[in-house]
C-alpha cells in the first residue's frame, strides 16, 4: 500500500484531522513569501498583457483608465487597473471575453442565468490542468489522501461544482463517486454501500442528507464519512458545529466561483479550520470597500487570475464579504476569513443592514428548531417587512415551538436591531435544494391576497 494512503480505523471519531505531511506539499505550497511575490508579479504582468492584447473589453477598459500592462511594475500597481464585474461577462455573452481562439477551448461552463443572462467561462487544456491541481491541493489540505473515496454531491453539468470536484479528486489519487445532486434517498444508500471517507457538497444539501439518514433510522455518526468539504454558498460556524456533531466528521470550507475558475480558489486546512488559504500562486486577492473602489481592511473580495488562458480575469468583484489575514497552516498564502455574507444578499430593514448569516447564527442556537429556514421579504404599507420561517424539530411540541419563536425574535432584535415576524413551521415544510439555496424569498412584487 502506498505510504500516503490512510486507512480509517472503525469506531474512531474524526480520524483524518492530521496536518499534511511536508512531503505531500506540492511545489507551489513550498514557495517562500519572497519566491511567491516574485512569481505573482511575473504572472500578473503576463496576464495583464494577455488580457490587453487578446480581449477587446480589457483593451477598451485599460485605455479608458489610462493604463497599459507595462505600467504594472509592482503588485501594488494592480490597484491602478479597472475592475471586472458580472455585468461585463453578461454584456459580452457568450464568448466575448475569451482570450484564445475557440479551437483552443476544451470546456465551457456557465452560471444558471436565473437573474439574467448567464455568465459563460471557457477553459483551455492548461486551465483544466491547473484547476484539477488546485482542487487536488484543496482535498489534501482538507485531510483527503490518495486512496480515499470521494462522494461528489455537487451538481454536474454547466455548474462548475461537480466536474471541478470530480477531476480534482481524481488528480489527488482518490476514487470518485459521481453522485451529483438530487435523489437524496439513493445518495444515502450509496454512502452506506460504497463507504466513502469524503463528501463534497453544499452545506444546506448536507443538512438534507442528514435528515434523510435519520428518517431512515440510520445514525449519521455511524457512517464512513470523515471529511466534509462544503462550498458554493456561505455557511456559519454554528452550521459547522451542527454538521460535525451530527456526522462526527471534519467540516471544512472550500471557496470558488465560476467567473474566476470554479471550486478550488481557496481552501480551509483541516488542522486549523481558521479561514481559507487563497492559492496565491494562481489567484491574487484584494479587499475593497463594497460601496466604492478603495482598498479596505474588511469588505468585498476582489480576485485576479494569474494563469488563466481562455478567460483571464482582472480584478473581479466577487460581492463576497470578508477580510485578508496572514497565513497559518500554509504560511506563504494569505487567508480569507470564512465568508458568511454577500453584498448582494444584504437586506436593509428600517436602515439596518441584515445578512442571512446573522439570522442563521441565531436560529442554530435554538435547540428545538431545525437548521432549515427561509426569509420572506414583503411590504407593509411603505415599509419592507421580514418574516423568518423556521422548521421545528420533530419532537418539538406546541409549547416548545412558541418558546423557540420568541427566542429567535428576541435574538434578532437584540443581536441585529430589527423587529421581524417569526413562524415555526412543521418539519419538512421549507423547500429543500440539491444545489445552492437562496435564503431570501422576495414577495414584495407578489399580488396581495
Amino acid at each position: 500500500m502506498s505510504p500516503d494512503v490512510v486507512t480509517p480505523d472503525a469506531g474512531s471519531a474524526r480520524r483524518l484531522g492530521e496536518p499534511l505531511p511536508g512531503e505531500l506539499l506540492d511545489e507551489g505550497e513550498r514557495l517562500s513569501p519572497d519566491e511567491l511575490r516574485q512569481l505573482q508579479l511575473t504572472r500578473l504582468r503576463a496576464t495583464l498583457r494577455h488580457a490587453y492584447d487578446d480581449v477587446e473589453l480589457y483593451r477598451a477598459k485599460f485605455d479608458a483608465a489610462g493604463v497599459r500592462p507595462e505600467d504594472c511594475r509592482t503588485l501594488e500597481d494592480l490597484a491602478r487597473f479597472p475592475f471586472t464585474t458580472k455585468a461585463d461577462l453578461r454584456d459580452t455573452y457568450p464568448f466575448g471575453m475569451f482570450g484564445v481562439p475557440m479551437e483552443s477551448v476544451r470546456r465551457i461552463h456557465a452560471s444558471s442565468g436565473s437573474t439574467g443572462r448567464p455568465t459563460v467561462v471557457g477553459y483551455t487544456q492548461g486551465d483544466l490542468d491547473v484547476w484539477a491541481a488546485l482542487v487536488a491541493r484543496c482535498i489534501r489540505a482538507a485531510g483527503g489522501r490518495a486512496g480515499h473515496k470521494v462522494h461528489v454531491s455537487y451538481g454536474y453539468g454547466l455548474f462548475t461544482g461537480g466536474l471541478g470536484a470530480h477531476y480534482g479528486a481524481e488528480r489527488a489519487g482518490c476514487t470518485v463517486i459521481p453522485a451529483s445532486s438530487g435523489m437524496t434517498a439513493r445518495q444515502v444508500q450509496l454512502i452506506q454501500d460504497f463507504r466513502p471517507e469524503i463528501i463534497m457538497v453544499t452545506p444546506t444539501y448536507m443538512l438534507t442528507l442528514l435528515d434523510e439518514f435519520e428518517r431512515q433510522g440510520i445514525d449519521p455518526r455511524s457512517t464512513s464519512l470523515r471529511v466534509g468539504i462544503f462550498g458554493a454558498e456561505p455557511w456559519t460556524e454554528e452550521m459547522r458545529r451542527e454538521i460535525e456533531d451530527r456526522l462526527d466528521l471534519h467540516a471544512v470550507d472550500i471557496y470558488g466561483l465560476s467567473e474566476v475558475m470554479g471550486p478550488g480558489v481557496a481552501q480551509e486546512c483541516v488542522e486549523t479550520k481558521d479561514g481559507l488559504h487563497v492559492w496565491e500562486d494562481h489567484i491574487y486577492p484584494e479587499i475593497v470597500d463594497p460601496l466604492g473602489e478603495e482598498a479596505a481592511a474588511e469588505g468585498e473580495l476582489v480576485l485576479t487570475t494569474l494563469t488563466k488562458e481562455a478567460l483571464p480575469v482582472i480584478r473581479y468583484r466577487t460581492r463576497d464579504l470578508t477580510r485578508l489575514l496572514p497565513g497559518t497552516a500554509r504560511s506563504s498564502f494569505r487567508r480569507i476569513q470564512k465568508i458568511t455574507g454577500r453584498s448582494d444578499d444584504m437586506l436593509i430593514l428600517r436602515g439596518v443592514n441584515v445578512f442571512p448569516s446573522q439570522i442563521e447564527e441565531i436560529v442554530l442556537r435554538v435547540p428545538a428548531v431545525a437548521p432549515h429556514f427561509q426569509l420572506q421579504l414583503s411590504r407593509r404599507g411603505r415599509m419592507d417587512h421580514l418574516t423568518v420561517l423556521v422548521e421545528a424539530r420533530p419532537e418539538a411540541d406546541t409549547a416548545l415551538r412558541g418558546g423557540s419563536a420568541a427566542a429567535i425574535l428576541q435574538g434578532i432584535k437584540d443581536g441585529i436591531g430589527v423587529t421581524v415576524d417569526v413562524q415555526v413551521v412543521d418539519p419538512g415544510t421549507i423547500e429543500r435544494s440539491a444545489g445552492k439555496f437562496r435564503r431570501i424569498k422576495d414577495l414584495r412584487g407578489a399580488p396581495s391576497s
